[in-house]
């Protein structure tokens, strides 16, 4: 019976702590999305609405007028593609339209364009289309992973392999970088490792993490 109360009360902490990175994470993106409109689009809008007053002015030369144009035309692009960009960072279409595959092919090819890195991505596995609603977790699982191997880790290599382990559906991911101390995960709050074994607890699989100093990083989770 004292086992059984340690195993519960284990239970509940791991789920309070995974419910306390969810929330954190929620959290994280509000102020994330918040500072994008306020310094990015809303600064955007600015020069904007400005530049449309200044157009009020009488007897403006052709000069003037034409340059006012050119730059309401230049921030309403910047707008407009800050907005698509804020608009895929919370549910990319293509992910949502045609499944996880083509959202990890898009995913890799946008940050393959990146000359300083190279990234091999392959499938064994199909995804059904219905499970949808649980592959946006294993997408943002390797939007962390890719932005923690190319912004912190330096590597110039990513690996990521899908096939069936042991029965298992499991992702296999690895990069060249620098890599980090695991005793120093802990303090790894910024590379969103707790957010990751916590998208990877709601998948119902289990994640092993590998890396040392300067030998690059290994994921390995199933779901």
């Amino acid at each position: 019976m004292e086992k059984k109360l340690e195993l519960n009360n284990l239970d509940i902490f791991l789920k309070s702590n995974q419910l306390v990175s969810v929330i954190r994470t929620l959290e994280s993106d509000r102020k994330r999305i918040a500072h994008e409109l306020h310094d990015d689009i809303s600064s955007k809008l600015n020069v904007i609405s400005l530049n449309c007053h200044l157009l009020k002015i009488p007897n403006l030369s052709s000069e003037d007028n034409e340059e006012i144009m050119k730059n309401i035309i230049e921030y309403t692009s910047k707008a407009l593609n800050s907005s698509k960009e804020m608009a895929y960072s919370l549910l990319p279409p293509v992910l949502d339209k045609f499944g996880l595959h083509a959202g990890i092919e898009e995913l890799c090819a946008e940050l393959d364009n990146n000359e300083s890195v190279v990234i091999q991505y392959e499938s064994k596995l199909k995804f059904d289309f219905e499970d949808n609603e649980s592959h946006i977790h294993i997408f943002r699982i390797l939007q962390e992973l890719l932005t923690n191997s190319i912004e912190h880790g330096k590597a110039t290599v990513i690996s990521i392999l899908f096939e069936e382990i042991n029965g298992k559906r499991t992702c296999i991911y690895s990069d060249n970088g620098i890599g980090f101390e695991l005793k120093q995960i802990e303090e790894h709050n910024g590379l969103g490792m707790k957010i990751i074994v916590s998208r990877v607890a709601i998948l119902e699989g289990n994640i092993t993490i590998e890396s040392q100093l300067n030998d690059g990083i290994s994921v390995i989770f199933n779901f």
